[in-house]
């Protein structure tokens, strides 16, 4: 393909996959839902060339990216206060789906060798974080689920890469278990050091950085520094970029400067956004391809359709008992398990929330050639990641069925202003430790009247006020937000404030302050 072709095909890609998330939210359907159809309707036209998914490229190209922009805003206050959960699931219920699908798959097509069997398991293992998150957002399910879910997504995909390299080991040849175990354990320990060495680094870097842009710059290639280093050294490349996109989130306010902030938050939504929904829509791109290389299976059309229906039938069962038999064990456990378990509701909303999506379609494609049915079992994939997708349709429904309690708002209000007052009280301390005696009275009164009201300031500024902020007043207003920040900062240490507070004042701070920066003197800037 000439480059102006690939240009026109990008440009398209972009207006179509903006086009169909803009119609389908508004006719209150699931985007990705949408643009698998309308890929999967397009692929099938004349003068549409055949959709070839290149594995390497999805999983260097795409996954690394569309990972860290999941890990720089997940909390980690969150993912340790549900840590037991989010192993048994985001761990055991991979190992658990490798081993239901894997031999069912050998039962219902003999020519599937086990380790082929096991690789399709492996391969529809892990939940897609993209569709998880969005679905999550629009049903207002409890915070606890909503973490559970996203953070569930971000370590199976670790889990299950590194148990489809041990079947596709198995497949060219003999596998010792051992090894396997071996193999998986030394995956996550170079993945998380790497990723713990690439956010210690980068951050260091980042904090001598005070360019804004060279800030920005420098995060959309982090992603890949984490990942490829992991990968070459036979490490777990998605857990390195998990790891160091939690670490580098949590350090964000310490390291970053306000205008960098926001700037990585803008673009790192604009880039998820184009990333999660375009992978959608080669989904559905896929299909015609797909369907051509099951030409060669030696089954037929009513036995294939058999074998998918079983499939996905044994996928959600698998999710659903291994989910419920977990929280029996906790609450039949010992007495600090039994204070962490579930009800039915919760466990029958997780359950149902098993999409399958980009990892999936990728991990697939790289089987070898020399696996038996191989094309068989892309085009299992593609119904697995097709019908998971079509079944999330259903779990508005069943959210509404449960009745699970959504966030209280109003507490999340009340926890904000407590803060704000917190962090107001911090920044009135440092301005009488550090006011001079020289420094002009009206200036220091009108910041403590505008720290009394800051939030009300930002939300709703002044009509018309375009005065230039003098300079002792820009001076010791960014000494108060220093000092409010590091308040913040230290009750999300302490657990006190849930995260999603926290992240707002937190917002709300660096508005202020990049307000401040972009009015300041330019003798103060310099």
């Amino acid at each position: 393909m000439d480059p102006v072709s690939s240009i026109v095909w990008i440009v398209s890609f972009v207006i179509v996959t903006v086009a169909v998330t803009g119609i389908a939210g508004r006719a209150g359907v699931s985007a990705p839902v949408a643009l698998v159809a309308v890929g999967a309707a397009v692929s099938f036209l004349p003068g549409i060339p055949q959709m070839v998914v290149e594995p390497e490229l999805i999983l260097y190209g795409l996954l690394p990216p569309l990972l860290f922009a999941a890990a720089i805003r997940t909390p980690l206050s969150d993912i340790f206060a549900r840590r037991d959960s989010i192993l048994v699931l985001g761990v055991g219920l991979v190992a658990f789906t490798v081993v239901t699908v894997g031999f069912t798959m050998w039962w219902l097509v003999p020519t599937v060798s086990l380790a082929a069997a096991f690789a399709l398991g492996a391969v529809v293992a892990p939940t897609d974080a993209v569709a998880v998150t969005a679905i999550a957002g629009r049903l207002r399910l409890p915070r606890r689920v909503v973490t559970v879910l996203e953070t569930e997504s971000l370590l199976n995909d670790a889990a299950s890469l590194v148990a489809l390299n041990a079947s596709i080991a198995a497949i060219i040849s003999i596998v010792n278990p051992w090894s396997v175990v071996g193999d998986f354990g030394l995956a996550v320990v170079i993945g998380v050091g790497v990723g713990l060495l690439v956010g210690f680094v980068l951050s260091a870097i980042r904090k001598r950085l005070r360019s804004p842009v060279l800030d920005t710059g420098l995060s959309l290639v982090i992603p890949y520094i984490a990942f490829i280093p992991a990968q070459l050294s036979g490490g777990s490349g998605v857990l390195a970029v998990v790891v160091a996109g939690l670490f580098l989130g949590q350090r964000s306010p310490l390291v970053q400067s306000a205008e960098a902030r926001i700037a990585e938050s803008i673009n790192w939504r604009t880039i998820r956004f184009l990333l999660e929904n375009a992978v959608f829509l080669f989904i559905g791109l896929s299909l015609s391809g797909i369907l051509v290389g099951l030409r060669q299976s030696n089954l037929t059309f009513w036995q294939i359709v058999g074998i998918s229906v079983a499939l996905l039938v044994v996928v959600a069962l698998s999710r659903f008992l291994f989910v419920f038999a977990s929280n029996a064990a906790y609450q039949h456990g010992p007495r600090f398990l039994r204070e962490r378990s579930w009800g039915w509701r919760t466990s029958t909303a997780i359950s149902a929330a098993g999409i399958r999506g980009v990892v999936t379609l990728a991990a697939v494609f790289l089987l070898p050639e020399e696996t038996p049915e191989r094309e068989l079992l892309q085009f299992l994939a593609f119904v697995v990641v097709a019908g998971t997708l079509a079944e999330g349709l259903a779990l508005p429904w069943i959210i509404r069925r449960l009745r699970l309690p959504p966030p209280n708002s109003d507490q999340e209000t009340v926890e904000r202003h407590l803060l704000m007052s917190e962090a107001q009280t911090a920044g009135l301390k440092r301005l009488e430790e550090e006011r001079a005696d020289t420094d002009d009275p009206s200036v220091l009164d009108r910041l403590r009247i505008d720290s009394s009201f800051l939030t009300q300031a930002i939300e709703n500024p002044a009509p018309g006020d375009n005065e230039p902020i003098p300079y002792t007043y820009n001076r010791l207003r960014r000494i108060m937000i220093a000092a409010e920040r590091e308040a913040v900062i230290a009750a999300r240490a302490e657990g006190r404030y849930q995260d999603r507070a926290v992240r707002s004042v937190l917002r709300n701070i660096d508005a202020e302050e990049t307000a401040l920066r972009a009015n300041a003197p330019r003798e103060q800037e310099e």
